[in-house]
């Protein structure tokens, strides 16, 4: 009897410790760099309302082209004065926050012309952002945690072998990769690279994107959820603008409604991994009022 009940409270402890890490496995994710007016990296990641950061954008690559790294005002690649972020990327991965550098985005000049394209796209990335070397690192001797792909213009093919080619340094040192897709499903530019499974973490931007975001309701939303819970990765976040002028083509939910009417129904999800915020510079108390919620 003694040793059922010792079975039975471990049975429990360890049932209440996988609800706690469960219910704390979610959580904000907020896109940075692209307003000078939105504050710095370490205050951004300073306010406690983010696990993950995604620097945007590095808006020039492949096919050729020589990189180029678009972080607005906040610092100019060419000069060589983005290495200072270094110290706040190590500062925000200190408070346990991930760190990604988010690629494309919706202005650039991006491409991946072949494999062997992707390839060299993937050891550029390896040694000037992630776990490699060179002598031209633009944000320093940071180590960032990962890679996010917002793809969102241009040809479609070959960013599944970037992807794989990425995940093949992580025998070295894992590599985090996102995908950013637009809601329709499936999307135009990442279904290919999101099938191989090899992605942590797929934030859908459910805006911009009448047909399948709130919209007054959030019928057509919840029903996209359903479907892109379904995509081969270990986690699926709900993607929303902060203020109604960071989508302008609509999909704002009020925090009010987002907690009562929305995060009830996707959290049911076994992949739900939170919730994605474009941006920090329209971030002005929106992220703070639902991360309880998330």
């Amino acid at each position: 009897m003694a040793a059922h009940k010792q079975s039975s409270f471990l049975f429990l402890s360890l049932l209440i410790i996988s609800l706690c890490k469960s219910s704390q496995a979610a959580g904000i994710a907020i896109y940075w760099g692209q307003n000078s007016n939105e504050g710095s990296l370490a205050d951004t990641c300073a306010t406690g309302n983010y696990q993950y950061v995604n620097i945007a954008f590095l808006s020039t690559f492949g096919n050729g082209q020589t990189a180029v790294l678009n972080l607005a005002g906040h610092c100019n690649p060419s000069a060589n004065t983005c290495t200072s972020l270094s110290s706040e990327i190590k500062a925000c991965q200190g408070r346990g926050i991930k760190v990604l550098l988010s690629i494309g985005g919706g202005a650039g000049s991006y491409s991946l012309s072949s494999a062997d394209d992707a390839k060299q796209v993937a050891n550029y990335l390896w040694n000037n952002y992630l776990g490699g070397k060179s002598n031209s690192r633009p944000l320093g001797d940071a180590v960032l945690d990962g890679i996010d792909f917002d793809i969102e213009l241009g040809p479609t093919q070959h960013y599944d072998e970037l992807a794989r080619s990425l995940n093949g340094f992580s025998q070295q040192k894992k590599v985090y990769l996102a995908a950013a897709p637009q809601c329709p499903f499936p999307d135009a530019h990442l279904d290919a690279a999101i099938k191989t499974g090899l992605f942590d973490y797929v934030w859908v931007q459910f805006y911009n994107n009448p047909g399948c975001q709130y919209s007054g309701n959030a019928n057509n939303l919840l029903n996209s959820w359903k479907t892109w819970t379904t995509v081969q990765a270990k986690q699926v976040f709900l993607g929303l603008p902060a203020a109604t002028a960071a989508a302008p083509s609509g999909g704002f939910i009020p925090a009010n409604v987002l907690k009562s009417q929305v995060l009830p129904s996707i959290k049911t999800s076994p992949k739900y991994g939170g919730v994605m915020i474009w941006n920090k510079n329209f971030d002005n108390g929106y992220s703070a009022s639902i991360k309880s919620a998330v």
